[in-house]
């Protein structure tokens, strides 16, 4: 082949390796255009306004030098003055007659609330009913014929799969945002009712109430917090998944409100050497160190110490499991309970009641010492010095018997006891006698560990305690 033409034929192979190289990594990319397109129409804006009601001082402008200034603001009358306040949100439509879902927060006060379509129709909505423990509200619009999303089996999610955010991040309408899940099933402080689903797609304030799309177009979450230390977003964001959204919602459309099941016992996260204790291989699932008198969970035979491995028959991997799982059933709908109790397996059925606005705390007692020092009692191999409590003081308790820690070192201190705990029992089991304690600390193995029930300032709790050597 002659010289020229054998150039010409490179130079036309690297401009077809040149072109197919950026179309080869295009393709390797997620083509969001279409979700956005189809439904996008779909997202909305949600516009609030709240009066605040705030009480005014009624001492005069430019006192600030005068030297009756001090005796004006603290005597002057005030008044209460109102004021309109602002926010915005988003939001997604549900059903083609009008209902749509956001946060509860989002609407939480407000007086009057205005939902903005993609189209600038703008309508006045209705809260058909709002639940503050899952941050969902259901709102109805007068209209017909409206784009709607599509909903996704949030079983089928998995970490990594890439999603996509809708809103108005500070009023900026629809605007989009991407990224992948990072995690499922996060549980935050003081969210015992939500499975959140983390994204690192940027979600800022006015994002509150969005969809989160799949790759599908399906929506597989609504856009509710952020952890942020300066307010902004920092890669970290947390969604409602659309399956316990649509739960709540159905709820709140058929009778306003949401009903939840609680059977009424305190639990704690199981550590490793809690579990050992217990004879369980691993840390999975809630162990009760508390049950309420008269509740479901002690009508149906459940004590201090059973650690509950499943509910109808779903895994409770970890404590935080247990209030989502229960609160699932309806009141009233026995359901089974697999327990672990004496180192083997049992199943227990319970019958919740509905849980009210405000879950009543279980143990609300609190210890309180002696005038005189009560005789010291010593266990010197553990590191604790203990002391008997009176007659009183265990009515007050509402236990038989009871030890009181006067000090923790050693062994007792690395696993966490401190002076004023309240020894209640042991693996479950009550202790009767500063005799019979004893015999249980000095019958354990060696670098055996122990589950000690301790009544700490109220709360009942269970602390490992490694025992054998001497301090």
């Amino acid at each position: 082949m002659p010289i020229k033409k054998l150039i010409v034929s490179a130079m036309l192979a690297v401009s077809v390796l040149t072109i197919a190289a950026p179309a080869a990594m295009a393709a390797d990319l997620p083509d969001f255009t279409r979700i956005v397109e189809s439904e996008g129409r779909a997202v909305v804006n949600v516009s609030t306004t709240a009066t605040v009601r705030e009480n005014v001082s009624m001492v005069p402008q430019g006192m600030e030098g005068d030297p009756f200034f001090e005796f004006f603001r603290r005597f002057a009358p005030q008044q209460q003055q109102e004021r309109k306040e602002s926010s915005l949100g988003s939001g997604f439509i549900i059903s083609k007659d009008g209902y749509v879902l956001t946060n509860a927060h989002v609407v939480a006060r407000a007086d009057e609330i205005t939902v903005k379509l993609t189209d600038k129709r703008e309508f006045k909505a209705k809260v058909i009913g709002s639940d503050a423990r899952t941050d969902v509200a259901l709102l109805k619009i007068d209209a017909n014929d409206l784009p709607v999303v599509r909903m996704a089996d949030v079983a089928n999610l998995k970490v990594g799969e890439w999603v996509l955010a809708i809103g108005s991040p500070f009023g900026f309408d629809n605007t989009v945002t991407s990224g992948i899940v990072s995690a499922k099933n996060r549980m935050l402080p003081d969210e015992n009712f939500v499975p959140f689903i983390q994204t690192d797609a940027a979600v800022n304030p006015g994002n509150s109430g969005g969809p989160l799309f799949n790759l599908r177009g399906e929506v597989v979450g609504i856009n509710s917090q952020i952890y942020s230390r300066s307010g902004g977003f920092m890669g970290i964001s947390f969604s409602i998944p659309i399956d316990v959204a649509m739960n709540v919602a159905d709820q709140l459309k058929a009778k306003g409100k949401v009903s939840r099941g609680r059977i009424g016992v305190a639990i704690q996260e199981l550590s490793k050497d809690l579990a050992a204790s217990f004879g369980l291989g691993k840390p999975n699932g809630a162990l009760i160190n508390d049950v309420e008198k008269k509740s479901p969970a002690e009508k149906a035979g459940l004590r201090t110490g059973d650690i509950v491995l499943s509910v109808g028959g779903q895994p409770v991997e970890s404590s935080s499991d247990l209030p989502r799982l229960i609160g699932n059933i309806q009141p009233g709908k026995p359901v089974a309970m697999e327990v672990w109790r004496n180192r083997a397996r049992t199943t227990v059925t319970v019958v919740p009641e509905e849980l009210k606005n405000e879950d009543p705390r279980i143990a609300q007692r609190e210890y309180k010492g002696q005038q005189q020092a009560p005789e010291s009692r010593s266990m010197n191999q553990v590191g604790l010095a203990l002391a008997e409590l009176t007659p009183q003081q265990l009515s007050k308790l509402g236990v038989k018997y009871a030890l009181l820690v006067q000090r923790a070192s050693g062994a007792a201190a690395r696993a966490g006891l401190l002076p004023g705990d309240v020894i209640l029992g042991v693996g479950g089991e009550a202790i009767s006698s500063f005799a019979q304690f004893k015999s249980v600390i000095a019958g354990a193995a060696k670098g055996s560990t122990l589950a000690l029930q301790i009544n700490r300032r109220g709360m009942i709790v269970f602390v490992p305690l490694t025992v054998g050597a001497a301090e």
